[in-house]
């Protein structure tokens, strides 16, 4: 039999979740210029901002393939800014080429995404976030570099790249 699919883990995974959606913090945010802006666009309203390919990814939590984005190549300093809502997510610093065919990075601007578990493959992942609009921009892995072990591996398209 399968390791995933024993007695134990088929017994595991939904006390799992359910413990996860049950302790799940709610963010709060304190009164600022960028809380006060609302990112709850209908789907109609999102598809107007964004292009089709940039929907599907931003807002259906799509994944595009690999090797195509030119974000993959970028070696300029300068930040890696959400498609949604242009915040900032990641810094060229902790970027680096994971050989994947995604733009990958070892860490994240603080507070700039949330996580939650997707069992879209069966096997549970980590998927993130843009923090502030929602949209999705990929999983996260934990066979990254040091210092973190952690490898954001991240929708060309879901980015903009911004340079100093």
């Amino acid at each position: 039999m399968n390791k995933f699919f024993s007695r134990r883990n088929f017994i595991l995974i939904p006390f799992v979740s359910f413990f996860k959606i049950l302790f799940n913090t709610q963010k709060v945010y304190a009164a600022s210029k960028d809380s006060l802006n609302d990112w709850s666009f209908s789907k109609d309203e999102w598809r107007e901002r964004l292009s089709p390919e940039t929907f599907y990814i931003l807002r259906e939590e799509g994944t595009e393939r690999p090797f195509t984005s030119s974000l993959n190549d970028e070696k300029r300093e300068g930040e890696f800014k959400c498609a949604g809502c242009n915040q900032a997510l990641f810094l060229s610093k902790h970027k680096y080429d994971s050989g994947t065919g995604w733009p990958s990075f070892w860490d994240h601007i603080t507070n700039a995404i949330d996580t939650k578990i997707d069992f879209k493959l069966i096997v549970p992942r980590t998927e993130y976030h843009c923090s502030q609009c929602g949209g999705h921009q990929g999983h996260v892995f934990n066979d990254g570099p040091n210092p973190t072990g952690k490898r954001y591996c991240n929708n060309g398209l879901a980015l903009i790249f911004v340079p100093d």
